[in-house]
């Protein structure tokens, strides 16, 4: 399948970003010359997958998509042991999946997380049925770890099973860690890439300075800041911010336009997915489209960063029982 250069993440619609907003963006976005879509059911717990479904039906333009979603998490409070990547919640999640995007298919359906407790020739079997009933046309996986990935490849030419044709990990200037074998690993096996947060969760936007409180209402201005956060809102990551700022400027475009453009030129990138809350930020991540970085800029940003290194953490991947740090 050929997809726009960049992906337009629907993880607001239907949560931050109201109905009409949401329809407004995707129309937008979709005039603009993205045909690619992603969503997941656990989005707001299902409203996400509805706001898009019904976006589609409303522009008719269904058909000229590349539809995603996801399944893995939890998606009712009455059962929370009803989550994983087992035959069972798979199954029963397409179909939820289905009504709630008002469609026949789907065109890329992701397994969310790994999932150890689950042999991962049951998860393949299910995708697998699903594919040949018609109800899936492609599978594949999100924030695995490449020997996970390559685990699935054998187990599916071994059993005779379709196999995944994507990987979907957390990639951006703040945490190149997918450079030492991700990337290589799906060159090598010709899985396309399709990286999440390229703008590190807003760091990379340039609302955030180095000696100064993050701004209020903002993701990392929260006044309990979740573990996960804090781990990424450090002094030596906004101290790298500030230097890329920097050369952005240089470039003569905004932080977020640089930062998108340099996950889209790396290689193996497919296309980075994108999750604007408002209109004006998917107009500025648009005009990353028309930033071209020379070889000279590219040599800076691995002074800044180092290839295969890390200032903020993202790439966490579920190995055995916890989810470990990399």
């Amino acid at each position: 399948m050929k997809v726009s250069p960049l992906c337009l993440g629907c993880m607001m619609f239907g949560g931050r970003t109201e109905p009409e907003d949401s329809y407004a963006i995707i129309d937008h976005a979709i005039d603009s010359g993205i045909n690619f879509l992603d969503t997941a059911n656990v989005y707001s717990r299902g409203r996400s997958e509805e706001v898009t479904g019904e976006a589609l039906k409303r522009n008719g333009k269904r058909s000229s998509i590349v539809l995603a979603t996801k399944v893995h998490g939890v998606m009712s409070d009455e059962d929370p042991n009803m989550r994983g990547n087992s035959r069972r919640h798979i199954v029963e999640q397409c179909e939820a999946s289905l009504r709630r995007l008002k469609t026949d298919h789907i065109d890329l359906y992701q397994i969310h997380r790994p999932d150890p407790a689950i042999p991962i020739d049951e998860t393949l079997r299910a995708l697998d049925d699903l594919v040949r009933s018609g109800k899936v046309l492609y599978i594949g996986t999100t924030t695995f770890a490449a020997w996970q990935v390559v685990e699935s490849l054998w187990a599916s030419r071994e059993l005779g099973l379709n196999r995944f044709i994507s990987e979907q990990p957390p990639y951006n200037l703040l945490d190149r860690r997918i450079e030492r074998e991700l990337l290589p690993m799906a060159q090598s096996y010709g899985l396309g890439t399709m990286p999440w947060s390229p703008l590190a969760g807003g760091l990379l936007t340039g609302k955030y300075e180095k000696g100064s409180p993050p701004p209020e209402g903002t993701r990392f201005g929260q006044e309990n800041l979740p573990p996960m956060l804090a781990r990424r809102y450090t002094e030596d990551a906004l101290a790298v911010v500030q230097e890329l700022k920097s050369l952005a400027e240089e470039v003569g475009c905004s932080l977020s336009q640089f930062a998108l453009a340099w996950v889209m030129q790396r290689p193996g990138v497919v296309s980075p997915i994108i999750g604007p809350r408002t209109m004006e930020q998917l107009e500025d991540n648009l005009k990353a489209l028309e930033v071209e970085l020379t070889a000279e800029v590219l040599e800076k940003v691995d002074e800044i960063v180092p290839p295969g290194s890390m200032a903020s953490p993202f790439y966490e991947a579920n190995f055995g029982p916890h989810s470990f740090r990399l």
